[in-house]
């Protein structure tokens, strides 16, 4: 089992396989083989791997592991030549991790157990028990099983690294992505369609839904999305984790939660408005697909069609609507949308009432697995 971050760049592919091939062997014979990145420079916003070199070899053994140091101490782990960047990739059999697991965190074994034996499936997603999950204490895999490994060789489960040399990047900030992107002669990498700069050096300018214009910039980190907006010294992209927290604590948690565009097994939603006692969402719904059969209690709901045919349950009745055919859906009244067709259905849906939250919803019956259960 490789496990590797979503978020990380390797840009020499045939070092990174040969890499892996070497820590495949290990693997096998019931060893965790993690990867340090051989470092170029005193970086403090990765881990470190302190391992025990041994002439001629290709894979050696873990010492420990170090958290983000500080730039004295991450220029003394460069100058010793016993320390590697903590690439986050893994290398085990299925087995040793639940082996290792049980021996080291057998509380997060168990929650993880639960929830799995809850599982239900969903089209093609396996969907573990939120609840079962939600109890899984937190934990990351260098604290609850790496750290402890090298002082319990008694437990037959070694812990090994491959130093990696194949353009690895961790881009797990805004300054590492502009580092890997394409950039102009002046140093300014531009993403998206409505981008434009004059006078920019060195800059990133991210534009996802609208004009995004730059005068006069350097080193800065400029991205725009439907949600928000983000500026700051290139410097300064480790510290975007504060904003973050504070956002987390405030009283409205939304734009930490879940993004303006949210994905379900029917299709997806966009929320393009919002104010005191109204909403309005932008609908796709997939061919063939259906949201469930619902209710809610305090709002109602005025829905448009844009695009493509609605089938519409209301109570007893059951009727199609048109491009440019719209309905109202009283509170309290039962209700389900459906595409008949085989184009994507798009409607603009305009809720009013008194609360508006996602769980004013009352399911009924649903194809995938959402409705309470009876009996």
């Amino acid at each position: 089992m490789l496990a590797m971050p979503a978020d990380h760049v390797i840009e020499d592919l045939p070092a990174f396989q040969a890499a892996v091939q070497t820590a495949y062997k290990v693997a096998c014979l019931g060893e965790i083989v993690t990867f340090g990145v051989v470092p170029q420079y005193p970086e403090t916003g990765y881990g470190y791997i302190q391992y025990r070199p041994a002439h001629g070899q290709e894979i050696f053994a873990v010492e420990g592991f170090s958290e983000k140091p500080s730039h004295a101490v991450a220029q003394q782990y460069l100058e010793s030549g016993t320390y590697l960047w903590n690439s986050g990739i893994f290398m085990l059999r299925a087995s040793t991790w639940v082996q290792a697991m049980g021996r080291t965190r057998n509380d997060i074994l168990q929650a993880c157990r639960a929830a799995m034996q809850a599982a239900r499936q969903d089209l093609d997603f396996i969907r573990p028990d939120a609840a079962a999950f939600n109890d899984c204490p937190p934990d990351s895999i260098d604290y609850a099983v790496m750290e402890k490994l090298p002082a319990h060789p008694e437990w037959g489960i070694a812990a090994r690294v491959v130093p990696l040399q194949a353009g690895w990047s961790d881009v797990g900030a805004w300054d590492a992505f502009w580092s890997v992107s394409d950039r102009d002669p002046q140093g300014n990498a531009l993403v998206g369609e409505s981008v434009l700069h004059h006078g920019c050096r060195d800059s990133l300018l991210m534009s996802s839904s609208r004009l995004v214009a730059g005068v006069g910039l350097q080193n800065l980190i400029v991205v725009e999305t439907p949600d928000a907006v983000l500026v700051a010294d290139k410097r300064c992209t480790q510290e975007v984790k504060h904003v973050v927290a504070r956002l987390v604590r405030g009283s409205d948690q939304t734009l930490a939660q879940q993004h303006r565009k949210v994905h379900r097994p029917w299709g997806w939603y966009d929320r393009i408005d919002g104010g005191e006692r109204f909403q309005v969402k932008r609908i796709v719904v997939n061919p063939g697909a259906s949201l469930s059969l619902q209710m809610h209690r305090h709002r109602a709901e005025h829905w448009v069609v844009v695009k493509g045919v609605a089938e519409v349950t209301h109570g007893e009745r059951c009727f199609q609507l048109q491009e440019n055919e719209s309905t109202y859906i009283p509170p309290g009244h039962i209700h389900r949308l459906h595409n008949p067709g085989t184009v994507p259905l798009e409607i603009i849906e305009v809720q009013s009432g008194s609360y508006l939250g996602e769980d004013d919803i009352v399911r009924l019956d649903d194809s995938y697995g959402r409705a309470p259960q009876v009996g």
